[in-house]
């Protein structure tokens, strides 16, 4: 019934195809193209200039990173010292394959909040046994984000929608900063997996509260909140801790029941193997799955913001690589799981970063730290650390974005809602799971339910619009003009055939019924045996069923399917412009045609869509 002509085929010019294909420059393009690795890619950057820049940006950070590292390793349920580890291998290695030139690595706090939920239920935080856990976590995720680099996997993240993060990452926040509680009051216990439990179980230890750790930490947020808002200059932070350690000693904080950091180990972390095995390898794979990905959520959007700002380019697969490697190699030199710092990144900016080797800059001052520096931290009280934590997390709590959300479409609130509460009340990693699950079903209803529009003709034009939604728009005589604003597919084949014969129960006078496919950008089998469907159904009852300005791959899918009952080349037009002509000239329905201006050719030479008569002329 068909036929399709050989000139569809692409002709490309190739002398030799057989040694074009075995040829090494060939098998290199593969390999390259296939491997989204690049050594340095920011290495024609370099001067001096640049190297000073980076130098002080990464100086800055480090001094930051210091009292946060140890902070933030403590919210993991690690000792402070391993916040020092984990910024040392990756903000090294990080920088030989990362493109996003200004973000800097290292611990983050939903990232910490992320490792308590998911490794707390094997082990006692703070124990050997745990930190073996957190290693292979490290391990695991490092894989996991190679392997999605390697394997082009960057697009998954687009599960990890705005709605989704916005409410993930206020609970969290909260989540966090409940997790202090503990810490700011002087009690030893954890409180819960929840704010809910965390408040009560604080509540309900009211007579445990140690008075002077509450001062200390009171007075530390109010000091840090102050230092932030008057001296931005200063690394508040770390002038903090500097203060508690003074304070510490010339008050004698220990004598007052204050918990204090006590002995921090000096040194490098040394080389050791995580111990694997399936049962630990199956027990972590979860929590590795979602932090890769949140992780890689939170450095690619970070990149992009930079990158956006200063004009270059961030490769997403490479960002994968490159921060993989950056915890898998740090998964054997005691580091925790590392990512993209916001706060640490917009510092590295501000102080004149060009490339990624502000973090080796970082490194070093980390280093130096923990080689000399750590036996001051002994006398460091863990409320400073604490205050720490709060301050900082506290302004990833987004209401207003939330807010935002449910004005600008409701349903993106109402996903945002409910990964906020879930996370609050049931945890972190089921928040973030759910959210995304809301996510993909909120796709899902909107992908089975299409928009289908009924449309009318504006006089004087080849234009169509919606019948109902625009005053100028009159209908067609006899004709049902219909368009389907989606891919056309098996979730919603069956939707759009029962809409079909909705409108046609509604029209007893109808001749034809045209389908306007300018907006279908996919068909697969299930939708194509419903157009056939469709078409049987419509004959039966001498309707004419008509497609106009279907693209060429649709008809070429809709041509392999076809069935006992096919479509015949008078189905197929160009536009639906065309296909209205043809059914009005047909049924000598001059109505139409006298709102066409005069000197406005009705029929176009044009090359036909249909691809069975690919190259002939449009018909009259």
């Amino acid at each position: 019934m068909f036929a399709f002509d050989a000139d569809l085929a692409l002709d490309l010019p190739v002398e030799n195809p057989s040694e074009a294909a075995s040829s090494p420059a060939s098998s290199r393009n593969i390999v390259r193209d296939w491997l989204p690795v690049a050594w340095m890619p920011w290495r024609p950057l370099l001067s001096g200039a640049t190297w000073r820049g980076d130098a002080i940006a990464g100086l800055t950070v480090g001094v930051m990173l210091v009292p946060q590292g140890m902070a933030y390793a403590m919210l993991a349920g690690l000792p402070p010292v391993y916040g020092l580890y984990a910024s040392l291998i990756p903000l090294i290695l990080y920088p030989l394959l990362g493109t996003a030139r200004h973000v800097a690595i290292g611990t983050v706090a939903v990232d910490s909040l992320l490792i308590l939920a998911g490794t707390s239920m094997l082990a006692e935080p703070g124990t050997q046994q745990y930190i073996g856990y957190v290693m292979v976590l490290a391990l695991l995720v490092g894989v996991i984000q190679i392997g999605m680099g390697l394997l082009r996997l960057g697009f998954v993240v687009n599960l990890l929608s705005r709605p989704v993060l916005t409410g993930f990452t206020s609970a969290a926040a909260l989540t966090i900063a409940g997790s202090q509680l503990g810490p700011m009051l002087g009690l030893q216990d954890r409180l819960g997996p929840t704010v809910w439990d965390m408040v009560v179980g604080a509540l309900g230890r009211m007579h445990d509260w140690h008075v002077p750790t509450i001062v200390v930490g009171v007075v530390a947020v109010f000091l840090l909140r102050l230092l932030k808002r008057f001296a931005r200059r200063l690394p508040a932070p770390l002038v903090l801790v500097l203060l508690g350690i003074l304070t510490s000693v010339g008050l004698s904080l220990p004598a007052m029941g204050v918990s204090m950091v006590g002995e921090v180990p000096a040194g490098l972390p040394s080389l050791a193997l995580p111990v694997l095995s399936w049962d630990t390898i199956e027990a972590l794979f979860p929590t590795a799955i979602t932090l890769a990905l949140v992780q890689f959520m939170s450095l690619i959007s970070l990149g992009k913001l930079f990158a956006a700002k200063h004009r270059y380019r961030v490769e997403a697969d490479q960002e994968l690589v490159a921060i993989g490697v950056a915890n898998l190699a740090g998964s054997f030199a005691r580091s925790m799981p590392v990512s993209a710092s916001f706060s640490r990144s917009a510092v590295n900016e501000q102080a004149g970063a060009a490339t990624p080797l502000a973090n080796v800059f970082a490194a070093l001052v980390i280093g130096l730290t923990a080689l000399i520096f750590t036996p001051a931290f002994t006398q460091l009280p863990v409320p400073i650390l604490s205050a720490i934590i709060v301050v900082a997390v506290w302004t990833l709590i987004d209401i207003r974005g939330m807010r935002f959300l449910a004005k600008a479409k409701r349903v993106d609130g109402i996903i945002a809602v409910i990964t906020f509460f879930v996370t609050l009340v049931v945890g972190v990693q089921q928040g973030i799971l759910t959210g995304i699950a809301a996510s993909v079903v909120a796709i899902m209803y909107r992908i089975s339910r299409p928009r289908i529009s009924e449309l009318g003709h504006i006089p004087g034009t080849r234009s169509f619009r919606e019948l109902h939604r625009n005053q100028e728009t009159e209908p067609i005589p006899d004709v049902l003009l219909l368009r389907v604003d989606a891919s056309f597919s098996f979730a919603n084949a069956t939707y759009v055939e029962d809409r079909i014969f909705k409108a046609v129960a509604e029209r007893p006078d109808l001749k034809a019924v045209i389908l306007d496919g300018s907006s279908v950008n996919d068909l697969d089998t299930t939708a194509a045996a419903t157009l056939f469907d469709i078409n049987r159904a419509l004959q039966l009852r001498e309707i004419a069923f008509l497609m106009g300005g279907f693209k060429l791959p649709v008809l070429a899918t809709l041509r392999a399917c076809q069935q006992d009952t096919p479509f015949t080349d008078d189905q197929f037009f160009l536009s639906p412009h065309r296909a209205v002509l043809h059914v009005l000239e047909s049924t000598e329905r001059a109505t139409y045609l006298d709102h066409v201006p005069s000197g406005m050719p009705t029929d176009p030479a044009e090359p036909v869509a249909n691809p069975y008569q690919r190259g002939a002329q449009a018909r009259k």
